[in-house]
C-alpha cells in the first residue's frame, strides 16, 4: 500500500508539477551540439536523474543499473533522484548551464520548452532501431509541432478509465445502464443521475482544470493551429460544450462548490459516495479502496470516455538525453535499456502504470485478468485503449494559460459571462501569453 501511494503521488506530481517550468525569455538555455547520429563505445560514467522515486523504488532502479553495468563492462551509472522541492529551479538552471544529467526523466510538457531550444538528442535519428517498439501516441508525445524529430524515449504511461458507482446508478433508476462512452453520453447521464440525487448525490464532478482541454479535444475541437502558434478552441462545438455545462450548473446537476475544485476534490467526492461517475487513473481504485471500502465494492470499471473515433487520452513520462552529455553513446544505450519491453513490464507489475512498449502490453498480466477484480479489469481496459491513445493536452497548456482559460469558463458556467464571449476572450488572452 505504501508503495502504491508513493508512486501515485510521484506520477501525478511528475505529470503536472513540471508543466509550469520555463526558461528565461530569449535565453539559449545551453542548446548546442548537432543532430548527427551518436557514435561511440558504450563505456564510462553517466548520471541518471529521476523525480521522487527514492526510496520506494530503490530495489527496482538499482537492479536496472546493476544489470546494465553487467551487460556493458566498463560502464558506471550514478542514480540521482530529485525531490519535488527545488526540482523546477534545478532542472532549469542545469539546462541553462548545459549541465543536465546524461539521462533525465521528464514529461512532454516541460521537455518541449527545452526541446525547442535544441537541448536534447533527436531520437528519430538516434533511436530509429527501437521506435517501432513503442505505442505510436507515446512516441509522438515528444515531437515539437513544426519541427522535425522526436526528443524522448517514452517510459511509463497512465491512461484513465471510467469508474462508476453501481449503487448510485440503481438509486437513479439506471441499474442496467452502461457507463458513458462519449462526452455527450456523460453529460446526459450526469443530468439524469443528479436529478434523481436531489442534492444527495450527483452524476459527475467537472474538475474543470483537469478535464476541460481533453474533453474539447475528444469533441473534435482544434485546440491549436497547425504550427501550434495560436490557440483556436473558440469553435461552435466548444461553445456548445460550455453552454451545456452552464445549463447543468443552473439546474443544480453540478454541485455549486465543485466548479472551482480539482481532481483531488473529485476523488474525495467519489470516495464519499456523492458522485456516480469518476473518470480517473486505475491507481485511484486503490485510493478509493483504502478510504471507502463500501464505495469500492460498488464500483464498476469501463473504458475511458473517448472521441467519436475512439481516441483516448494518456499522460506520458520519458527519458531524454541532452546533446551536451559527456558520454552520449552510453546515455542513449541506457535510456533504451530502461525503456525496453522487458524492463517496462517489470516496472508495471510493481505499480499501477502502463508500459509504453507494445510487446509489454500483450503480456498475460494485461490480457488475462480476473473478471471479479476491478483493479485487474481496469488494468486490462487501460492497456487495450492505449493503442489509440494520444497526449491530448498540448504542452502550451501551462499553469498561466490554464488559470486564465478556466477562469473565463467558470464565469460562463456560473452564468456571469456568455459562453461564446468567454471562449473568445480566453483565446485572445491565451494567445497573448503564447506570443511571449
Amino acid at each position: 500500500m505504501r508503495r502504491t501511494r508513493a508512486f501515485a503521488a510521484a506520477a501525478v506530481a511528475a505529470a503536472f508539477f513540471l508543466s509550469g517550468c520555463g526558461l528565461s525569455s530569449g535565453d539559449d538555455a545551453g542548446a548546442g551540439g548537432s543532430n548527427d547520429p551518436i557514435d561511440g563505445e558504450v563505456k564510462g560514467d553517466i548520471t541518471f536523474a529521476t523525480l521522487a522515486l527514492k526510496p520506494t523504488f530503490d530495489d527496482y532502479i538499482n537492479g536496472l543499473i546493476e544489470k546494465f553495468e553487467a551487460q556493458h563492462p566498463g560502464t558506471n551509472v550514478t542514480w540521482v533522484d530529485l525531490p519535488f522541492q527545488g526540482a523546477q529551479e534545478k532542472i532549469t538552471n542545469d539546462a541553462q548551464a548545459g549541465t543536465l544529467p546524461d539521462v533525465v526523466n521528464l514529461n512532454p510538457n516541460f521537455a518541449q520548452k527545452l526541446e525547442k531550444q535544441g537541448v536534447f538528442v533527436d531520437m528519430e535519428t538516434n533511436a530509429a532501431d527501437v521506435k517501432d517498439s513503442f505505442v505510436p501516441g507515446a512516441w509522438d508525445a515528444f515531437k515539437v509541432p513544426g519541427q522535425a524529430g522526436s526528443y524522448g524515449l517514452p517510459w511509463y504511461l497512465t491512461s484513465e478509465i471510467t469508474m462508476y458507482n453501481k449503487d448510485l446508478f440503481a438509486q437513479a433508476g439506471m441499474p442496467d445502464a452502461a457507463p458513458p462512452k462519449t462526452i455527450d453520453e456523460l453529460l446526459t447521464q450526469a443530468e439524469k443521475i443528479s436529478t434523481a440525487g436531489k442534492g444527495r448525490f450527483y452524476g459527475w464532478h467537472p474538475a474543470l482544470e483537469n478535464t476541460f482541454v481533453p474533453n474539447l479535444a475528444k469533441l473534435g475541437v482544434p485546440l491549436l493551429n497547425d504550427d501550434a502558434s495560436k490557440w483556436t478552441f473558440n469553435t461552435p462545438e466548444a461553445v456548445q460544450y460550455v453552454t451545456r455545462l452552464r445549463d447543468l450548473y443552473a439546474s443544480k446537476a453540478i454541485a455549486p462548490d465543485w466548479l472551482t475544485q480539482d481532481h483531488a476534490k473529485e476523488t474525495e467526492a467519489y470516495s464519499a459516495g456523492r458522485v456516480a461517475l469518476f473518470p480517473s487513473g486505475p491507481n485511484f481504485l486503490k485510493v478509493v479502496g483504502q478510504n471507502a471500502p463500501a464505495v469500492a465494492k460498488a464500483t464498476g470499471v469501463a473504458p475511458q470516455i473517448a472521441s467519436a473515433d475512439g481516441t483516448t487520452n494518456m499522460s506520458v513520462m520519458g527519458l531524454l538525453v541532452p546533446k551536451k552529455s559527456k558520454n552520449p553513446a552510453t546515455a542513449l544505450e541506457f535510456a533504451k535499456f530502461v525503456s525496453n519491453a522487458e524492463n517496462q513490464l517489470a516496472f508495471a507489475k510493481i505499480v499501477t502504470i502502463l508500459p509504453s512498449t507494445s510487446d509489454s502490453l500483450k503480456d498475460p498480466y494485461f490480457t488475462q485478468v480476473d473478471a471479479a477484480d476491478p483493479t485487474a479489469q481496469a488494468r486490462r481496459i487501460s492497456a487495450e485503449q492505449i493503442a489509440k491513445a494520444q497526449n491530448l493536452t498540448p504542452v502550451q497548456w501551462d499553469d498561466r494559460t490554464k488559470a486564465l482559460v478556466i477562469g473565463k469558463v467558470q464565469l460562463a458556467v456560473k452564468g456571469d459571462l456568455d459562453p461564446k464571449a468567454a471562449l473568445d476572450q480566453a483565446v485572445d488572452e491565451a494567445n497573448k501569453l503564447l506570443a511571449r
